[in-house]
């Protein structure tokens, strides 16, 4: 009974907090709703950890875990912290672009600068393009991936899976004769 009250306390506060997230533009104005088997908060780290089967969703931002823990500097949550076999963060960046996925033992997203650090088998997936290695990071601001391998002799390689991208209709060839171009004066009558 003690963890339900105190995970309705925790959940109470999360949602009066403003957070500086998220990619589309009304993530940032939804509650942020967490479940989990226990929660601990400490006031004066300002950390919040949740463990057991986490889950973590604001608008399209959703992410699972073993564990999460969440700091706050101030009222703004600074940094989530998901830790799992594999954790998983995704989110939709822009209502026309497919919902970003992204894998790793230990998911570290700074909502700050908007950039998620994943190591331990870490992967970033958008429609048919990915990009694995043994660690990323995934600068939301700049859309860029940076993906490094493991450096050990047997370490896990940087992948890349890029499809080709639709090409842009070209107009139609025609059998005319070339038209000649026109000097300035042509176009006088």
């Amino acid at each position: 009974m003690l963890i339900n009250s105190m995970t309705k306390v925790l959940c109470a506060m999360l949602i009066s907090w403003h957070p500086l997230v998220m990619a589309l533009p009304e993530d940032a104005r939804q509650a942020i709703h967490i479940t989990a088997d226990s929660a601990t908060r400490n006031d004066q780290t300002g950390i919040t950890l949740y463990k057991g089967d986490v889950l973590l969703t604001q608008g399209s931002m959703k992410v699972t875990g073993d564990s999460i823990e969440l700091r706050q500097t101030g009222k703004s949550i600074t940094t989530i912290i998901a830790k799992g076999r594999p954790a998983e963060f995704q989110q939709r960046p822009a209502a026309d672009k497919e919902v970003t996925h992204a894998y790793g033992m230990v998911l570290d997203y700074n909502i700050r600068t908007k950039e998620l650090e994943i190591t331990g088998q870490a992967k970033v997936s958008q429609g048919s393009d990915s990009f694995s290695g043994n660690r990323i990071i995934y600068d939301m601001n700049k859309n860029t991936v940076n993906a490094f391998s493991d450096k050990s002799d047997n370490g896990q390689r940087v992948q890349m899976i890029i499809q080709p991208k639709a090409a842009e209709q070209e107009p139609p060839v025609s059998n005319d004769k070339p038209v000649p171009e026109a000097t300035s004066g042509d176009f006088n009558n």
